[in-house]
């Protein structure tokens, strides 16, 4: 499967020629599903992808990463029940979760699945890096692929690594590496406090490895409410994760057995791995992006509401600029789609994105912080409710940390921006999109019944929803009485 002179069509000055109904450039998440949509709807697709098929999301990320992440939480669930439960020794394992990833999430990194399910739709699958050389035709290999209707570029991105003198030439880890991981190191350092720095941080210290995360911004999470961030880190603290921020790294040296960094205040530090997680980059010179005639927006590629990049070119994903996440990936693939299909298209608006860092704390974010709304000049009002001071919160006991943040806009008396910290923090962001999306006024939702007790219940508390009077027992400072007249 996936050889690259399936579907011969002709040979143009000596170089073989497929024509498509579409080419899609790159098959990560939004590729594959695309390219199953227009498959199903009869269009003849080319998929071309020099590596997996599915991209990073199940194979070096979203969901090997969570299955790692439940791993450790579950040790450090057991650690809780200590004084709650009873007595809990805990004795961590590697080699269980590294299996698991392996064989369940990975299939020992093995797309041979996705391509015959893809092929299965009457896709064609090419294992080769493509290229435009001119609008509407892209180069893999000897073969150019015309498309008649169009082409998608869903190439993605990489991590992207900083110009630190020494860094190129220090055995160093991606996400990648971590994720394939058979064992662990005693020590590590991880460069970058982003999602992926703090989520892989906080798995390997759970499983004994001693873990200093080092930051350039001046907190953890630095795109995050500082709440937020500030609820990680004293979190991490407790666990024994070593944090530096407002940190700049001048130098990287070692080998196989000691990475050292050294800082620009002279702090010199040392650990077993180096685990970069400094963000990721997109390749727009790789993909021919010029030939196409391709606008670059900022590096990334220019697209409009409905995706379109120039006349018969689309792009989703990475390669757009906006929040490098799967879901985004695969919302940008269903409107491109239904453009590519002539269907109705509901133009993209990310006015309500929701994100979520899968820490523990769990944080779930959704539309704009505090001051991104103050910066557009949106009159603000907020809400910050702590959850241990919440009924399910209080009640939760261990692991109880993190708070709920509500951005309004006062004038319209709807929620902007919000923010969930805390157990199941992405599940109780569901109840949070949905207003920021469809711009409910809160008055509506202060009318709302909340079960109780529930995590989704401390919006209503927030909003002094219910329970006044009891709920000052637990919370007696919390402004309930006159600070939510939205």
């Amino acid at each position: 499967m996936g050889d690259d002179q399936s579907g011969l069509g002709s040979y143009v000055g000596g170089t073989a020629q497929h024509d498509a109904d579409v080419v899609i450039l790159g098959m990560g998440a939004a590729g594959e599903d695309l390219g199953l949509r227009l498959a199903d709807a009869g269009l003849d697709v080319v998929g071309i992808e020099a590596e997996l098929l599915g991209g990073e999301c199940p194979y070096w990320a979203c969901i090997p990463s969570k299955m790692m992440i439940r791993a450790a939480n579950l040790l450090q669930e057991a650690r809780r029940a200590n004084g709650v439960a009873g007595r809990v020794e805990v004795t961590p394992d590697w080699a269980p979760v590294a299996a698991r990833v392996r064989e369940e999430a990975t299939g020992d990194w093995n797309d041979s699945y996705a391509v015959a399910r893809f092929e299965s739709k009457g896709g064609r699958f090419v294992r080769g890096r493509g290229r435009f050389v001119k609008p509407g035709t892209v180069a893999s290999g000897d073969a150019h692929y015309v498309a008649r209707r169009g082409v998608v570029v869903a190439t993605g991105s990489r991590p992207r690594i900083p110009s630190i003198p020494g860094l190129s030439d220090a055995p160093y880890w991606t996400t990648r590496d971590a994720i394939k991981a058979d064992s662990l190191p005693s020590s590590m350092i991880v460069l970058g406090a982003g999602g992926a720095g703090c989520e892989l941080g906080q798995v390997f210290s759970r499983f004994g490895v001693d873990v200093t995360i080092v930051e350039a911004e001046d907190r953890i999470l630095p795109l995050e409410e500082r709440e937020a961030s500030d609820a990680v880190a004293a979190t991490f603290e407790a666990e024994g994760i070593t944090v530096t921020t407002g940190a700049r790294v001048e130098r990287v040296e070692g080998s196989d057995e000691l990475i050292s960094l050294g800082l620009a205040d002279g702090t010199t530090m040392s650990a077993e791995r180096l685990l970069v997680t400094a963000g990721r980059a997109v390749d727009l010179d790789g993909i021919g992006a010029d030939a196409a005639g391709i606008a670059r927006a900022d590096g990334y590629i220019g697209v409009d509401e409905r995706l379109r990049a120039a006349d018969g070119i689309w792009a989703v994903g990475d390669v757009t600029g906006h929040p490098m996440f799967t879901h985004t990936a695969l919302y940008q693939a269903s409107i491109a789609a239904a453009d590519i299909l002539d269907e109705d298209v509901v133009p993209a608006d990310y006015r309500a994105f929701p994100r979520v860092t899968f820490t523990d704390p769990e944080v779930g974010a959704v539309g704009m912080s505090e001051s991104e709304a103050r910066a557009v000049g949106v009159v603000v009002g907020v809400a910050l409710k702590r959850l241990p001071a919440t009924f399910r919160g209080w009640l939760h006991g261990p692991g109880n940390d993190g708070l709920i943040k509500l951005v309004v806009d006062r004038e319209s008396g709807t929620l902007v921006g919000a923010t969930s910290v805390g157990p199941h923090g992405g599940e109780t962001l569901g109840l949070l999109s949905v207003l920021v999306h469809a711009r409910i006024p809160l008055r509506e939702v202060r009318h709302m019944i909340y079960a109780y007790p529930t995590f989704h219940g401390a919006l209503g508390e927030a909003l002094g929803a219910y329970a006044r009077g009891i709920g000052k027992v637990i919370d007696p400072d919390y402004p309930i009485d006159d600070a939510f007249e939205w």
